[in-house]
């Protein structure tokens, strides 16, 4: 029984210098030692092994327990609690906890049930919330519309993932009725005037911190889902919808600019492609000199011991020693003899490898970030041909779409891979099964071996987005000091991407197949990726009049005849009719026998629009006997003759009132005289 309990305030306001071995030597708790063994077994700095023993000695000191009757609600409430005081460290800008490391280590000990997540972080994710959760989370005023939301949200989530559905939520609730009551706090249903409207819109038009809101269009068409939807249902179960069924505010107008918006949006994207397509190279080859560079360091720093002296092309290093050699897996720092220059290798090293495995990933399979951080060793297959060769593939996930797809492996993208399988079974013996939490769906994975993972909080976890969007802005932003040219640019995954798709589609594969290997159910979407440049039309153009010129006859690319050309000459003065001219093709015939008002092929001369009157008259007399006669199949000839007649007058006046733009003849310019 323990005769002091302190408060967990009380016990930290002091100082303790080997809190943990005073504590273990009068505790003499045996599964305390066994946890204080498997802590000195992580492969980590001394220090971060004694934090870990000491979170839980605390925590035994505060609760007044054994470790046996530790719980991990117990070990919460100490982490927690030590957070919100700011003890140690842990706060909410640094993102930790105390007790993060000595969690996996009374899981695996069996302290904790089998339900209770592995990691500590595991424990403490939320997850998914549900929809009542997210709509309250913006307080509206009313309250017939927040249970009107809920469960519109509710029904339409049937057919979403969790991720869009907290976008359709946040666009229904937060942008839009509650700014709607912002606006107007006496709204009391759906049926909005036009002023209150209009307010939403103007307001819409600019996000909080003052820049223009680009995407206009997906909270406008989310409002007028609502809206038809509501109509809909309305019909089918009036008792329930009936009284929510009111005008859509969202007018046909307000999405007149849609399609133009989007056009917008693609070119944009395609400006963003071309500015980065010569800067991949770039980028591509720093990632891959300086992985090769620590890893050529660091394999001759192994080499020799503490104190010893190394050369690297034309470099001497010095190997130097950490200040706790206590670490179960010491780190390799080395020191430049000329400069000073402190290297920690192994750390280094590990990071440069992950940043440039993820470029070439994404550089060299067009991966999505999701996609790319669901990859696992079981993703890596081979299929053998009937000729006996091996082709290595690489089977994606679904991410956006409901379909895996195969990639064909290059040899550059197969030694990514290979390298990132080679390093886990040189550091783990084989790919480590770990889980990954899905920042979209808000879920963790069941444990894989993903091949893009990291140690972190005492466990091996499937690496995140975020991380991956990191790694891509350190290296652009250590390219910036040497390459002006990435100032200021930011490359974001999904611009590996498209220049994929780009540089498939103008290096000539058919954008079918480029689809396939891209994952898109639509052709289109791939089209939109594609940046075309301006000598990729030329080249493109004059390759396809090459084949064109080659395909043909060779015959009939010859010299014509005199006589072939005379004929040539005639067809235009042929041509030439009472009324105008006619536009018929070369080597073709009066499809119409030459009843010229009825042929689509003429041109009208302006100057002959007094002779289309005559005509006019001519017929319409025709007309007036012929009715007077009764003859019925010559009316019907004669108001189709009319018909024709006075749509090539008004083509004739349009073109009266435009004018005659005189072009001129080219000539040749005079020759300068020497002075």
């Amino acid at each position: 029984m323990r005769l002091v309990r302190p408060t967990l305030l009380g016990f930290r306001c002091n100082r303790f210098f080997r809190y943990a071995p005073w504590f273990r030597s009068v505790a003499k708790d045996p599964w305390l030692e066994e946890f204080c063994v498997r802590a000195d077994q992580l492969p980590m700095a001394q220090a971060r092994r004694t934090k870990a023993k000491f979170d839980v000695c605390c925590a035994l000191t505060v609760f007044g327990i054994d470790l046996k009757d530790l719980t991990p609600e117990a070990l919460m409430h100490y982490a927690v609690e030590s957070r919100a005081h700011g003890l140690a460290g842990e706060n909410s800008e640094s993102g930790t906890f105390a007790g993060t490391l000595a969690w996996p280590i009374l899981h695996d000990m069996g302290q904790f049930p089998a339900s209770t997540p592995r990691s500590f972080r595991a424990a403490v994710t939320r997850g998914q919330i549900s929809v009542e959760e997210a709509v309250d989370r913006h307080r509206l005023r009313n309250r017939e519309v927040r249970d009107v939301l809920v469960e519109y949200i509710r029904r339409r989530s049937a057919g979403l993932d969790y991720s869009t559905l907290r976008q359709l939520t946040n666009l229904l609730v937060r942008v839009f009725w509650k700014q709607i009551e912002e606006i107007n706090p006496d709204q009391q249903d759906l049926r909005l005037s036009e002023e209150t409207f209009t307010s939403w819109k103007e307001w819409l038009l600019v996000l909080p911190n003052g820049k223009p809101r680009l995407d206009v269009d997906g909270p406008l068409m989310a409002v007028r889902a609502l809206y038809l939807d509501l109509q809909t249902w309305a019909v089918a179960e009036p008792e329930r919808w009936s009284k929510w069924s009111a005008p859509c505010p969202v007018r046909d107008a307000d999405l007149r600019w849609f399609h133009l918006r989007r056009r917008r949006l693609q070119e944009r994207m395609a400006n963003r492609t071309r500015d980065r397509q010569p800067l991949l190279p770039v980028l591509s080859q720093y990632v891959n000199d300086t992985w090769h560079r620590l890893r050529t360091m660091l394999d001759a720093a192994r080499q020799v011991q503490n104190g010893e002296e190394f050369t690297v092309d034309g470099t001497v290093w010095l190997r130097v020693s950490t200040k706790d050699q206590r670490h179960n897996r010491p780190p390799v720092r080395a020191v430049n003899r000329a400069t000073g220059e402190l290297v920690h290798l192994s750390r280094d090293e590990n990071t440069v490898f992950w940043q440039w495995a993820v470029v070439e990933t994404l550089r060299l399979a067009g991966l999505r970030a999701e996609e790319l951080t669901e990859l696992t060793h079981l993703s890596v297959r081979q299929y053998q041909r009937s000729s006996g060769e091996v082709v290595a593939l690489l089977v994606v996930s679904p991410s956006k779409s409901d379909r895996e797809r195969v990639i064909p492996m290059s040899a550059e993208l197969f030694h990514v891979i290979a390298q990132i399988i080679r390093r886990h079974r040189n550091h783990h013996g084989t790919v480590p099964v770990c889980a990954r939490y899905d920042l979209h769906e808000k879920v963790w994975s069941e444990e894989l071996p993903y091949l893009f993972q990291t140690f972190h909080g005492g466990v091996q976890r499937g690496m995140s987005t975020t991380t991956v969007w990191r790694m891509i802005k350190r290296a652009c932003d250590t390219l910036a000091v040497t390459h002006p040219q990435f100032a200021g640019v930011r490359f974001a995954p999904h611009d590996f991407r498209r220049l994929f798709a780009t540089e498939l589609v103008n290096n000539g594969l058919p954008i079918h197949i480029g689809a396939a290997l891209l994952g898109h159910l639509d052709i289109r979407t791939t089209r939109g990726y594609v940046a075309v440049f301006d000598e990729d039309v030329i080249s493109q153009y004059q390759q396809f009049l090459a084949r064109r010129r080659a395909e043909r006859p060779k015959d009939e690319y010859r010299e014509p005849s005199g006589e072939e050309w005379s004929d040539f000459q005639q067809h235009f003065d042929k041509r030439r009719v009472e009324l105008g001219s006619c536009g018929r093709p070369y080597g073709t015939s009066c499809a119409h026998e030459h009843a010229c008002i009825r042929c689509p092929m003429l041109s009208i001369d302006p100057k002959m629009l007094s002779r289309l009157d005559e005509l006019e008259q001519d017929l319409v007399d025709r007309r007036t006997r012929a009715v007077a006669e009764g003859w019925q199949g010559e009316i019907e000839g004669i108001d189709l003759t009319l018909t024709f007649l006075r749509g090539k007058r008004a083509q004739a006046q349009r073109l009266q009132r435009s004018g005659i733009v005189d072009l001129g003849l080219p000539h040749q310019r005079p020759r300068l005289t020497d002075r």
